[in-house]
């Protein structure tokens, strides 16, 4: 295995783990930021009033990604272990 392949294989599995986690990551701070703006506006400062909407938003998130995400990384998985003769080489 050379340098640049090994390289190569981190920047793929980081691209691989940004893609996958991009939706719940943006969603959380969607809301987050949307809760913040309505505690600013109504002066609530309770903290459980920014932790259930994320929770609840994070878990209808997952259940509308996880099939996505699932093949995106079976696909990366299964691309990866077809092509270790290649990396032995």
């Amino acid at each position: 295995m050379t340098p640049e392949l090994v390289t190569e294989l981190g920047r793929q599995a980081l691209e691989t783990t940004l893609l996958v986690s991009s939706p719940i990551l943006g969603l959380s701070l969607f809301i987050g930021l949307a809760v913040s703006v309505l505690q600013a506006m109504t002066q609530l400062n309770e903290a459980t009033l920014t932790f259930v909407p994320k929770v609840v938003a994070l878990f209808v998130a997952l259940l509308l990604f996880l099939p996505w995400m699932l093949n995106v990384m079976t696909t990366y998985m299964a691309n990866l272990l077809m092509n270790i003769p290649n990396y032995v080489h």
